[in-house]
């Protein structure tokens, strides 16, 4: 959903359309913004997302299963209603508990 031009955007299911793919991650484009963009990755349980990092600072939000996040020296483990910031470029590892869908928010 591309919506650069809307002066406001209305989601009413974030986690609509979104499906555990087996054997590998999915994820679905869910707003698309100059300042900020929205995506729901989907995880079956045991999958391990390796240590990687983002240009961009990144809000983790679970909105169903629980997932395990690994930052600077620090595990959290997440379930819904949780959130984490994390800045720029910093180094993190995910790994999904159960079945998950993660809410992941790119700011600019």
């Amino acid at each position: 959903m591309d919506t650069a031009n809307a002066p406001t955007t209305f989601i009413a299911d974030i986690a609509e359309g979104t499906q555990v793919q087996p054997g590998r991650p999915h994820h679905i484009k869910v707003l698309s913004a100059p300042d900020v963009r929205v995506v729901v990755l989907t995880f079956e349980a045991g999958h391990v997302m390796k240590e990687h990092q983002s240009p961009k600072a990144l809000l983790l939000q679970p909105l169903s299963g629980r997932v395990r996040i690994t930052a600077d020296g620090h595990t959290y483990e997440m379930a819904p209603g949780s959130l984490l910031r994390l800045d720029a470029g910093l180094p993190h590892r995910v790994e999904a508990i159960d079945e998950c869908r993660l809410m992941l928010t790119m700011i600019d």
